[in-house]
């Protein structure tokens, strides 16, 4: 009996002791790609925190003039800060973009565009879950505004730049990315510019910061849950392994080829969100 209750009282302990063990064992994707990127561009949305943290970290580190796209600038500059001491590397910047507002979109891709000649990676990273009901400042619906119609207008301002600048690449972090990845693919053949989705698994990040519910869920697992960095993994491998453009257009976990939903495949869903988002945002449909 004294031997139980001694397990029980030291498991916590052990747990937090193996928990770098676990995660490790839990995670299986590591992007081991040894590219460099002097001379590239790349912007990475919601980059102040979690692993869009990381992957500018990564970036920077390789080289990569860095664009930190934030909504709370003055975060992201002490990011952009931390990041410069940490890789050595000064192109590390931070701009405005509220991806709640497409008037801070536009803003955003406007002033990127004055400044820069090249775009060759874009890291649609940002994202909001369980946030209480609430409307962008266009008056959609706070989820599908930011993780889908914020990135798709994003895209669509950059996307010229992108393929001026091919080969270059579109990385989707957030579930309706996963639907992205497709929507995409049919509609850049032969441009140059490779989209992917990737699902980063279950990372301990500021996402549930809405839910009182799965902060204490995330808690009560966190020996088990990634680290941002073991999160940005796949976003990494996506917008840096070489030879990746034969599998354009697909879903990615833990750096391989994931199974996507008999919806994500639906052609027809595709050309209706593409024509419906197109449609919301007041730009061409093409």
């Amino acid at each position: 009996m004294i031997g139980v209750l001694l397990l029980l009282f030291l498991l916590p302990f052990l747990l937090y002791i193996a928990a770098p063990q676990i995660r490790k064992m839990l995670s299986s994707g590591v992007c081991t790609s040894t590219v460099q990127l002097p001379g590239k561009v790349a912007v990475v949305t919601g980059a102040n925190t979690g692993i869009g943290k990381e992957t500018a970290k990564e970036l920077a580190q390789r080289g990569a003039r860095v664009y930190l796209a934030c909504r709370d600038v003055q975060k992201g500059e002490l990011v952009a800060r931390e990041i410069q001491i940490m890789t050595g590397n000064q192109q590390v910047l931070v701009r405005k973009l509220d991806l709640a507002d497409t008037k801070s979109i536009r803003a955003f891709a406007k002033g990127f565009l004055a400044e820069e000649k090249h775009l060759h990676i874009l890291i649609n990273n940002a994202g909001v879950m369980m946030c209480p009901y609430s409307k962008t400042a266009d008056g959609f619906e706070m989820h599908i505004g930011v993780n889908h119609l914020g990135h798709f207008l994003l895209t669509h301002l950059l996307l010229e730049k992108l393929k001026e600048s091919a080969p270059s690449r579109v990385v989707n972090v957030s579930s309706l990315a996963h639907h992205l990845g497709r929507i995409h693919f049919h509609n850049l053949q032969g441009s140059g510019v490779t989209t992917y989705s990737v699902h980063p698994g279950t990372v301990n990040s500021e996402l549930v910061r809405h839910s009182y519910l799965m902060r204490w869920i995330w808690w009560l697992f966190s020996f088990f849950i990634k680290t941002s960095q073991q999160g940005a993994q796949t976003s990494l491998y996506c917008a840096l392994t070489e030879g990746l453009e034969v599998l354009n257009g697909n879903h990615f976990s833990d750096c391989h080829v994931a199974w996507v939903s008999a919806q994500a495949r639906n052609e027809t869903v595709a050309r209706r969100l593409w024509d419906v988002s197109c449609d919301l945002l007041g730009i061409p449909v093409d």
